[in-house]
């Protein structure tokens, strides 16, 4: 399990804003799609932008910054809510097990290592399996059912 987060600056929190409300309205840029969990103090809804990875069907949520507020909500819940405001469908949300993790974050990079790269814990496209193991601990990654 992941136990560190890579905060963003400010203009990464702008930046990730204007993203997610866009993918609210159903415009995606580069495989965006915007979340809604349920928050594990508060109880509200709370909401955030993740690249949507599929692979042989199933969907996977990465999250690059390690241990971030939406990982632990959703470890919380075990569940979300993915897509536009319209139309958000519900998903259940199942950690990968590290062993299971590189050929997923192999795929992730490969699409979006020129976005994530100072967040990948020294990762490259090219990065071997036993770098990708290495790493699997601090970069959780969910599938959705």
């Amino acid at each position: 399990m992941a136990t560190g987060y890579d905060r963003p600056n400010t203009a990464a929190r702008f930046a990730n804003t204007l993203i997610r409300t866009l993918a609210e309205a159903g415009i995606s840029i580069a495989g965006t799609r915007a979340i809604a969990v349920r928050g594990r103090k508060s109880g509200k809804q709370r909401r955030a932008v993740i690249n949507l990875l599929t692979v042989d069907g199933v969907d996977y949520l990465v999250a690059p910054r390690g241990d971030t507020e939406w990982v632990r909500n959703v470890r919380a819940a075990g569940q979300l809510e993915i897509g536009p405001r319209w139309h958000r469908r519900p998903a259940r949300a199942i950690e990968v097990a590290d062993a299971d993790k590189p050929e997923v974050l192999r795929r992730y990079l490969q699409r979006w290592y020129w976005q994530v790269k100072g967040y990948v814990a020294g990762l490259t496209p090219d990065s071997g399996d036993a770098e990708l193991r290495d790493a699997a601990s601090s970069i959780p990654v969910f599938s959705l059912r």
